[in-house]
This record gives C-alpha cells, sequence and structure tokens, in this order.
C-alpha cells in the first residue's frame, strides 16, 4: 500500500453508518451510475482505484476488463483483467458483447456489457479504469449513467519518473508510453472532472466529493426520493 492510501481512506472525517446515510445506495431507489477514471500511464489512476475500492462505505464494483496484453508479475487473471487470445477478444466484439473496447499500445482491452448492467439494476455503482477512447464509446451508448473523471500528473518529469520507478518496462516502451501520455491529457476536455493528482490524499478527497454529489443528483434518484416526496406533501 502507498504511504498516503492509508491516511486517505481514514481521512474522510465520516464514521461508516454516516457516510452510508450520506452517499444512498438502494435505500434511494436509484439506478447505479458508472464512475469512470482515466489518466496516463503512471498518474496515480491504479492507486486510486484501489482505494476507492477499499473504501467500503462507498459500496463500489470494479469493472473488470477483458485485455489482450500479457499478463505482469503482479497482476492476478480475474482481479486485475481478465487475460484473453486476440481471437477471444474478436469474438466478443463483434458479438455486440463489449459495452467498450480500445486498442492501446497494441494491445486490446474491453468491458463486457452483461456483469455491468446487472450490478447497475441492483442501484450499485460500478467504477471503470479506461482511457479516453473507451471512455467515449460508454458516453455515446449510455450518457446520463456515466460520470467521468480524468487525472492529470503535476508535470511530465514526474509522470517519467513514477513510470521508471516501476520497473516494469523497458526504456523504449516508457517513451512510448510518454508520447502516448501527451495524446491522452490532450483530451482532458471531454471529461466532466478533472484532477492534478499532486497528492494522493488530496485526490481521493476529492474524489470522494465527487461521488457523494453525484449519487444526490436529483436525477439518480427520482423512484425513490420521489415517492418520499409525495408523502410530505401528503402531510397536515
Amino acid at each position: 500500500m502507498h504511504p498516503d492510501e492509508d491516511r486517505a481512506i481514514q481521512g474522510t472525517g465520516r464514521d461508516a453508518d454516516d457516510a452510508k446515510d450520506l452517499l444512498g445506495r438502494n435505500d434511494a431507489g436509484r439506478r447505479g451510475f458508472m464512475l469512470i477514471l482515466s489518466s496516463p500511464s503512471g498518474a496515480g489512476k491504479t492507486t486510486l482505484t484501489r482505494m476507492l475500492l477499499q473504501t467500503k462505505e462507498l459500496d463500489l464494483t470494479l469493472s473488470i476488463s477483458v485485455t489482450t496484453r500479457p499478463r505482469r508479475s503482479s497482476e492476478v487473471d480475474g482481479i486485475h483483467y481478465t487475460f484473453i487470445t486476440r481471437k477471444q477478444f474478436e469474438a466478443l466484439r463483434d458479438g455486440g458483447e463489449l459495452l467498450e473496447w480500445a486498442e492501446v499500445h497494441g494491445n486490446c482491452y474491453g468491458t463486457p456489457r452483461e456483469p455491468v448492467e446487472k450490478v447497475l439494476a441492483q442501484g450499485r455503482d460500478v467504477l471503470f479504469d479506461i482511457d479516453y477512447q473507451g471512455t467515449q464509446q460508454v458516453k455515446q451508448k449510455t450518457a446520463e449513467d456515466v460520470v467521468t473523471i480524468f487525472i492529470l500528473p503535476p508535470s511530465m518529469k514526474e509522470l517519467r519518473a513514477r513510470l521508471e520507478r516501476r520497473a516494469e518496462d523497458p526504456p523504449e516502451v516508457i517513451a512510448k508510453r510518454l508520447e502516448n501520455a501527451r495524446n491522452e491529457i490532450r483530451r482532458w476536455t471531454q471529461y466532466d472532472y478533472v484532477l492534478v493528482n499532486r497528492d494522493l490524499q488530496t485526490t481521493f478527497s476529492d474524489l470522494f466529493a465527487i461521488l457523494t454529489a453525484e449519487r444526490r443528483r436529483a436525477v439518480r434518484l427520482k423512484a425513490g426520493i420521489g415517492a418520499f416526496v409525495e408523502e410530505l406533501l401528503r402531510e397536515s
């Protein structure tokens, strides 16, 4: 765990019961939404995703992507990704079974549609870790159910340092990732929210606040709150 992660998770200033009441899930009778986090490689998206998932009162479900990319030594099949062949991927894509898909760094990534729909129908929110290509596809198909957030690094120098510290890619791959990062960063205006990840605790707190606000939007609460309002108006 990153040294800032525990501080960020513990530092929201809310206990679990208060947070559950504040954030509202099934008790509001709402449909869930898709929370999409995007960023260049090394900007902190994976760490922030883990922090959100470890915060139990948020009750987020992670969308597990399928990918043709080789598994890294630190990854577990079915946890970080579901690793499949290109032939299997093409069958899913051509059969309309992917909510989104993209090719990044020569590898294919996609999100199976059915598991996501099941979770949303239960009034729970699904967390996505996908790039801008996938984000645009999801928004085009289900715009009302989507909240998008782009995570920026504090500088390109720091981004390079993070990629080098990760020690998982050779220099030529790091150079390619930095080149692609500039292209991804140019897409920041396509997102609902943009955060600069200078400090994990601050960025996590911002994500928590965004999620809280989005769960209280009137458009998401019509079914549950509507009945409550009608009862209020009947009171003498």
